[in-house]
């Protein structure tokens, strides 16, 4: 009809979201955007919408680093140097080192130790012309000190010392 006429657009842009993080974790991490738990490394992904109704995309690249566990036994004689921590033990039983390792995480090292003891041990004897020494099953007629070396039942060192004086019995007519 010829009149002017006027349109008026008021419009508002609502932008798309996307969001990207990288995270390295020990063990497992829980991710606030979705809730969920993950225990091992990847990319996740969560699509969703914006308050004004618009995609929105989280994208969550996941590094999980583990924790270490170890347990180890040890049989010694005496004492035992543990390569872990470079102590040297001298009495059975559990000893635990904890660390981290190189990514952060915990790190945790259990011993089971038996520490089997050496055997060493001295005795005197006084005997007329000969003596049978109950150790090494032998018969000395003469004085001095006798060792007798072997292992306990354990593999471990034993030392006997015998301290041996033989009097000569003196014959008569």
């Amino acid at each position: 009809a010829g009149c002017d006429s006027t349109y008026v657009l008021h419009l508002t842009i609502n932008k798309s979201f996307f969001h990207e993080e990288t995270v390295e974790a020990c063990d497992s991490y829980t991710w606030a955007v979705d809730g969920q738990t993950y225990f091992d490394s990847g990319d996740k992904y969560f699509n969703g919408k914006t308050p004004a109704g618009c995609d929105s995309t989280y994208v969550l690249h996941l590094t999980i680093n583990k924790s270490f566990y170890k347990e180890e036994t040890a049989t010694a004689c005496d004492s035992y140097t543990w390569s872990v921590d470079g102590k040297t033990y001298t009495t059975s039983g559990d000893y635990t080192f904890t660390g981290q390792t190189a990514a952060g995480c915990d790190s945790t090292y259990v011993l089971h130790l038996t520490i089997n003891k050496s055997f060493y041990k001295e005795e005197t004897a006084v005997a007329c012309d000969s003596y049978i020494w109950a150790v090494d099953g032998k018969t000395y007629t003469t004085s001095g000190d006798y060792t007798f070396t072997g292992q306990t039942a354990a593999g471990c060192d034993s030392t006997h010392v015998l301290h041996l004086t033989i009097n000569k019995s003196v014959a008569t007519d």
